[in-house]
């Protein structure tokens, strides 16, 4: 399992396996892995060529009145259990790379947003 933190070598490496002409599976989570990730990942496994799992704490998916300092985090743990699936990328970007300071893009999905979880 290759570990990768930052989006250029992320970008490097898919680009190489889509030039192979090989799919690649991506598996997103917030880490503290369960049966549920799991399933997800077993099934990209089965499907795809490749397969990615991220694991990133996303700030902008707590509301005001969450806490997302408290969001219980398990990295090494999460590497453990994803060291046994044959997974091939764990992508663990920082918060600086994805979020930079002065950060102001968000995108607004209308109508799914009004049923879904949003």
């Amino acid at each position: 399992m290759k570990i990768i933190n930052s989006i250029g070598e992320m970008k490097k490496w898919s680009r190489l396996i889509r030039s192979k002409n090989k799919t690649i599976g991506f598996v997103a989570t917030m880490g503290c892995l369960h049966e549920g990730h799991l399933s997800l990942i077993n099934t990209s496994i089965a499907k795809c060529d490749t397969t990615v799992v991220s694991i990133f704490v996303n700030p902008i998916q707590f509301s005001p009145n969450e806490d997302f300092d408290s969001y219980p985090r398990h990295i090494e743990l999460d590497k453990q259990i994803l060291q046994t699936t044959g997974i091939d990328v764990l992508f663990n970007p920082h918060q600086k790379d994805l979020y930079p300071k002065n950060f102001q893009t968000f995108v607004t999905v209308e109508d799914k947003t009004n049923y879904l979880c949003g």
